[in-house]
């Protein structure tokens, strides 16, 4: 028996207890890095978020513009049978243009940013879950 072999110690000559403590330091530290990783990635997404939801918000003002040069439009066309509701018409159309691709612009940030799961976090600790399963099967 030589003494490697001993009870209470690990293969390579070490105590099982110091083997125990820096797995538990190692799974700790895992730990950590991977919350800093869910972290990351969750302020990432609330950036995404908020900049939809301001393009969704200057969408709607755009529209709201778009809806009182309507109005003025209707107006003009009814007070002067002239042309000069047709420039009143191509501004309203121009403002309904510019909320439509804000929202646009808006939808696809909102998009980008679902779902709000730290989905890399999430990956990294099944990758992590799995190779510890197949070292501790050794």
């Amino acid at each position: 028996m030589n003494s490697h072999d001993t009870p209470g110690r690990g293969g390579a000559g070490e105590p099982v207890g110091e083997l125990v403590s820096r797995a538990s330091q190692q799974l700790t530290e895992l730990v950590r890095t991977e919350l800093r990783l869910a972290q990351a990635e969750m302020v990432q997404k609330g950036k995404r978020f908020g900049i939809g939801g301001g393009l969704y918000g200057g969408a709607g003002v755009v529209a709201f513009v778009a809806l009182q040069a309507l109005a003025a439009t209707a107006i003009a066309a009814l007070a002067l049978a002239l042309p000069v509701w047709v420039a009143a018409l191509i501004v309203t159309v121009v403002l309904l243009l510019t909320a439509a691709a804000l929202a646009a612009a808006g939808r696809k940030q909102v998009s980008q940013a679902t779902p709000p799961a730290p989905e890399q976090a999430i990956d990294s600790v099944r990758t992590d879950i799995a190779e510890i399963k197949e070292k501790a099967k050794r």
